[in-house]
């Protein structure tokens, strides 16, 4: 690899002297065998953990080590191109750290800093973390394409998270190259704001509120890695009985991601009666792509102004429901779960809300008002959720691969109730199995109770009351055992 001078000294005096090479890495985590960095060890092994300071890169790039019996110093030899603007700031600023390392052949191979509060070095301007919080987005980056520095556009720019001025203006300086370069753009200018005297507080205020949102988001790229179909289908036959029609089309979408290693283009959209569990199925689906994942119910929302956010112009401004849904996941990449779909048609405001789903969908890019900067959303799987179908408007429905959910059969509703709801429920409540036993009467007592009930809530709120019941004989009749026929379901449950 080449040797760069990143110095961007204008000092004649102090001639730049770049010691190492960059070399691109993609690892997540580093460790001596795939370090950060490789300081030089020739002269003098160093310790495992081991303080100092980076010096002044205007000088030369090395490494002070604050010894029991001395200051010496060493060489930067090689660094991972993603950590040189990091060492930069840290070498400038004269931040005291502590390195992790282990002493190889190659040198002394650095997987670990850690900020120090030590010999009158500057503490930096963020909360305690701000350091970790930096290197784990270089680490979860890729590697720049162009390695020098843009000294030309400086970043403009007060703790962990994102919230201060500096701190922001520390991550930009250091960790700026993990944002995507819109993103990027705009914080520059949002930091041009946030620090002008020519605007007012209010608008100081609101360029900070949105920056520190924008900040606190991992922006990931939308590689996806291969997931284990045999994995999925055990955490669909956990969370789900029968559907085998639900589960046969989610493993199709699976090795539908394995091959291309992105999302489909389409979201799910599962319709049939409520209590069938297609709430169930979405948390399962982002537990499979393990995803943070978030809820939008679109029957609580009647103007397209709380997906939107307000602007800026308004003192009580604030983002929408979909840019706090991405703030509150922390990550680009998450599964949207819109409930109940069919009800985003009736919007009472300004606006239809299902205006504003139809651009998150496109998977081209959101845009909140207040936030006021295209969000990529590539990385967005949406399931959707809907009682009826013919209240969902076309344009709508043709974003989705559209997965209908039968009722439960009787058959099917008495092996749900005797192996999944009432030993969930008993477990919960401490009992024992043989302390609460439905008789086979007692059975097609509770199913024929909820035959003109769709789905299985009613059935888990009987076996919640059956179980209470068993709970409260065995403690007030001291009886050892309850065993309930159809006599006694009827009796509990009409």
């Amino acid at each position: 690899m080449p040797v760069f001078d990143f110095s961007g000294s204008t000092d004649k005096k102090q001639e730049s002297i770049c010691t190492y090479t960059s070399f691109r890495s993609e690892e997540t985590e580093a460790t001596w065998e795939r370090p950060m960095l490789i300081l030089d060890n020739a002269k003098r092994q160093w310790k495992h953990h081991s303080c100092g300071i980076f010096t002044n890169q205007a000088k030369r790039t090395s490494f002070e080590f604050k010894e029991e019996d001395g200051t010496f110093e060493a060489d930067i030899l090689r660094v991972d191109a993603r950590f040189i603007s990091l060492l930069r700031w840290l070498g400038e600023n004269h931040i005291s750290v502590r390195l992790s390392g282990k002493n190889t052949e190659e040198g002394y191979a650095v997987y670990k800093i850690r900020e120090t509060a030590f010999g009158g070095g500057t503490k930096l301007s963020a909360e305690d973390g701000f350091l970790q919080f930096m290197i784990e987005r270089l680490l979860a980056s890729h590697a720049p394409e162009d390695e020098q520095e843009e000294d030309e556009q400086e970043e403009l720019g007060d703790d962990m998270k994102l919230t201060s001025l500096q701190s922001i203006t520390d991550f930009m300086t250091c960790a700026g190259r993990t944002l995507p370069d819109n993103i990027r753009l705009w914080a520059r200018r949002n930091l041009a704001v946030a620090r002008s005297h020519e605007v007012s507080p209010e608008e100081r205020r609101h360029a900070q509120r949105a920056l520190s949102i924008m900040m606190n988001i991992q922006w990931k790229n939308h590689y996806f890695e291969a997931i284990d179909p045999d994995e999925a289908r055990r955490i669909l036959d956990e969370e789900l009985y029968g559907m085998e029609r639900v589960k046969q089309r989610i493993i199709e979408t699976i090795i539908q991601i394995n091959r291309t290693h992105t999302l489909p283009a389409y979201g799910l959209l599962l319709i049939g009666p409520a209590g069938t569990g297609k709430s169930q199925i979405a948390y399962a689906v982002a537990r499979i792509l393990k995803l943070p994942w978030t809820t939008l119910d679109m029957s609580s929302i009647n103007d397209p102004e709380q997906l939107t956010g307000s602007s800026r112009v308004y003192a009580n401004a604030k983002p929408g429901i979909i840019m706090e849904a991405f703030s509150a996941a922390g990550e680009s990449n998450l599964v949207f779960i819109i409930n109940e779909l069919d009800k985003a048609a009736s919007g009472k405001g300004s606006g239809n809300p299902a205006d504003v789903l139809l651009t998150l969908l496109d998977n081209l890019g959101f845009t909140d008002n207040y936030i006021e900067c295209m969000v990529p959303t590539g990385g967005v799987y949406p399931i959707a959720t809907a009682n009826e179908k013919d209240k969902i408007s076309a344009p709508l429905m043709s974003r989705f691969a559209v997965i209908d959910i039968p009722d439960y059969t009787a058959e099917e509703k008495k092996i749900i109730f005797s192996r999944f709801a009432l030993p969930k429920v008993l477990k919960r409540m401490g009992l024992k199995e043989n302390e609460c036993l439905i008789a086979a009467d007692g059975l097609e007592a509770i199913v024929d109770l909820f035959s003109n009930t769709s789905g299985i809530r009613d059935l888990e709120q009987a076996a919640e009351h059956i179980a209470a019941n068993a709970l409260y004989q065995i403690e007030v009749n001291h009886v050892t055992q309850v065993v309930f026929d159809a006599k006694m379901v009827r009796e509990l449950l009409s």
